[in-house]
């Protein structure tokens, strides 16, 4: 059995994906490997770029000890990815609440004689 570590460039909450496959088949040729699975008794393959691949092996454990570490890493920036969209979400609702609320003072100021509104003779 041989052991993959792929990069996900498309997808930026999931960087990377692993996965086990009983055989491949790599050429210098093409830059390419190609991965066959069986899927409902009939042979599978899958096209990967040789760049995207971050690891193929056939040690089982190195590859759950390098997942594993990939994977706390990416659990720790996700923890501050979190964190950040919570901030900016109320700085978000901040944001929205001061200038909602200079708008509806501005409403209040607008019906006075000295602000130039054309829009006034309208209501």
């Amino acid at each position: 059995m041989y052991y993959v570590i792929k990069k996900q460039p498309d997808s930026p909450s999931q960087c990377f994906v692993g996965f086990q496959v009983p055989k491949y088949i790599a050429s210098k040729k093409t830059g390419n490997v190609i991965f066959e699975f069986q899927k409902d008794g009939k042979a599978v393959r899958k096209w990967i770029k040789v760049e995207d691949i971050v690891l193929l092996t056939d040690d089982k454990k190195f590859f759950v000890k390098t997942m594993s570490k990939f994977k706390e890493t990416e659990a720790q920036q996700q923890e501050l990815v979190d964190k950040a969209k919570e901030k900016l979400v109320k700085s978000m609702e901040t944001f929205t609440e001061k200038v909602n609320s200079e708008l509806n003072k501005f409403e209040e100021i607008k019906k006075n004689d000295n602000v130039p509104c054309i829009l006034k003779g309208l209501k």
